[in-house]
């Protein structure tokens, strides 16, 4: 009997065996962003005991710590009027022993653009998404050890969110008699390029937790994370994948995998 094969994607090698630690760009330290870095400290450590040399963690965003983020976000009272960037690299590299870098500032305003490995974005606009696919588009044809490979994409509303892993080029894939293979894995602002476009952006400041909480729950982002790390775990850890995302709703307490096609 004819059987169609599993579709799936391997990851690119280079993730699996680096020379150095690779690199990683978190974009936006807010809500989930605060909660991502996280998840990257907690897999930088498990790598290390597990022989792999690791992540380089590089952290932008130009907002400042405000009461309105403690509680919903991963800030303390004590750190208000913080850069948030600068504020999270401090706690992590203290925890972890890490030399990670903060940079007070959004990427789009460097003057010479080094994504790294695997870009990771936490934005609130379309906008930022947009530019984000424009810049990364540019960098497609790199070969330098940083060159760009995934970008892992979060986003949410109040009560519902996706995390959504594209490949900035073509990964290699191997022959396989098992498997139906893909190299190709696209960009959000690709594949859902019109629902970004009527999507209401979320990205007015909260003047308190109170409004913030009405505009996010209080979980969503944190759920986003943990899921959303889980996913990059599985790349280093399997080497393979069937799913490039997720859809989660907290109302519902519902989540739905994005299978490779």
């Amino acid at each position: 009997m004819k059987t169609n094969k599993p579709v799936t994607h391997f990851v690119d090698k280079y993730l699996l065996a680096p020379t150095n630690p690779l690199s990683v760009t978190l974009i936006g330290a807010g809500g989930t962003g605060s909660k991502v870095l996280t998840e990257l400290g907690r897999i930088n450590y498990s790598l290390n005991q597990l022989g792999h040399p690791g992540l380089f963690v590089k952290v932008y965003d130009d907002d400042i710590i405000t009461s309105a983020n403690c509680g919903r976000q991963n800030f303390a009272r004590s750190e208000i009027g913080l850069p948030k960037a600068a504020a999270l690299i401090n706690r992590i590299n203290r925890f972890y022993g890490t030399n990670w870098k903060a940079f007070q500032q959004k990427i789009a305003t460097t003057n010479q653009i080094n994504f790294g490995n695997i870009i990771i974005s936490c934005v609130d606009t379309s906008k930022a998404r947009f530019d984000l696919a424009s810049m990364l588009s540019k960098s497609k044809k790199s070969n330098h050890r940083d060159r760009p490979i995934y970008w892992l994409d979060f986003g949410n509303s109040r009560f519902t969110g996706q995390v959504i892993l594209a490949t900035v080029s073509k990964i290699e894939q191997p022959k396989s008699s098992k498997f139906k293979t893909v190299s190709n894995l696209p960009f959000i602002t690709e594949e859902y390029k019109t629902l970004l476009i009527q999507a209401d952006d979320l990205n007015e400041p909260s003047c308190s937790l109170e409004e913030a909480l009405n505009k996010q729950d209080l979980f969503i982002n944190s759920s986003l994370a943990s899921l959303g790390g889980s996913l990059l775990w599985s790349l280093f850890r399997e080497g393979m994948t069937s799913y490039r995302g997720f859809f989660i709703n907290l109302k519902t307490f519902s989540t739905n995998p994005i299978p490779i096609s």
